[in-house]
């Protein structure tokens, strides 16, 4: 008779844990129950008080549903596709690049010189300035890189960057609120002519979230044992055919975790496509405010838009269920 784990609990016990786990989760999933019973009444019947069970206190009715696809189509379903491209195309970029930024930050040593970092900033003002001024931005550009490779190998100093420090910088970067950059970037896109425009959205989501991607690969990369990356160097792999083939796969758990993340982040945001949109790249939660604005707190209506605003990201986890188990743990424990 094998021994009885250690983590065990007895009859009651359980039916105590399941109890309590069963009440929580009904505590958690109402708010859901609640919203797709009120798409289904009639104005009527949400002023009439709570009800609970359709067909019962109620009789459900399509009619919000037909207001919304049928009666609003287009004011629905532009909005919505420009949610999945921007927060689609975002995620990805801000994943790939982060990827890459986090294994590199891991296993290969940077020391950056404090001066060249000062020079390669002021050339990036100066160039600002000059587009401040009049002058194109595609001359600034070239004048500030130019004047930054002419600089850098006149610049003197010694003070260095490491690893760490450049993390750390990056994860600051995230910290900071975006109503503080918020103005700055408007004018970015204005001079340039890409206001509401999705390429203006993927660009702003992809650079505000690829500091959480670095951070987070960068600790998942942590937990993987270097060994095989070694033994497969010795073999005679390059540093791609390693993280290609031997990395990625090992971290398909923290990078469904981090994807998710940062789909949501993407796909939820507000206040930046608040000021970089109007309605041509309007994303759906633009659409919900200004719905909700005009006409009220139609509940039965925004039931409906609120469904379809976090059915997709609810399919997405579901699908990748069995990764984002294990990726949540990401970095927090250290084989």
């Amino acid at each position: 008779m094998g021994r009885r784990p250690a983590f065990a609990l007895s009859g009651p016990a359980l039916v105590g844990a399941y109890t309590v786990l069963g009440g929580w989760a009904l505590v958690v999933l109402f708010p859901l129950y609640w919203i797709v019973v009120t798409s289904f009444k009639e104005p009527v019947h949400v002023y009439a008080g709570p009800t609970y069970l359709p067909f019962v206190d109620f009789q459900p009715s399509l009619h919000a549903w037909r207001y919304i696809f049928v009666d609003l189509r287009n004011d629905t379903l532009r909005p919505f596709l420009n949610t999945v491209v921007v927060a689609s195309t975002s995620a990805v970029l801000s994943l790939a690049l982060g990827m890459v930024a986090g294994y590199a930050l891991l296993r290969f040593r940077y020391r950056p010189r404090l001066a060249t970092i000062g020079a390669f900033l002021g050339c990036v003002g100066l160039g600002a300035l000059a587009v401040a001024l009049g002058a194109r931005w595609e001359v600034a550009a070239a004048g500030a890189l130019g004047a930054f490779a002419l600089s850098r190998g006149a610049l003197p100093g010694r003070w260095t960057l490491t690893n760490d420090d450049i993390a750390f910088w990056m994860i600051s970067q995230r910290i900071l609120p975006p109503v503080a950059v918020v103005i700055p970037i408007y004018v970015m896109f204005q001079q340039v002519g890409l206001l509401d425009t999705h390429l203006a959205l993927v660009a702003t989501y992809t650079t505000v979230n690829l500091p959480i991607v670095v951070w987070l690969m960068r600790d998942y990369f942590r937990t993987l044992p270097q060994e095989l990356e070694e033994s497969a160097q010795l073999d005679g792999a390059g540093p791609y055919r390693i993280f290609r083939s031997i990395v990625l796969p090992l971290a398909a758990p923290g990078i469904a975790a981090t994807f998710l993340l940062v789909l949501v982040f993407c796909w939820n945001e507000y206040l930046l496509a608040l000021f970089l949109t109007g309605a041509s790249a309007q994303t759906l939660p633009l659409s919900i405010a200004a719905q909700n604005a005009t006409r009220g707190p139609q509940w039965w209506y925004m039931s409906v838009l609120i469904l379809l605003m976090i059915t997709p990201v609810i399919a997405i986890a579901l699908a990748l269920e069995r990764y984002i188990a294990r990726g949540l743990l990401v970095g927090a424990i250290r084989g």
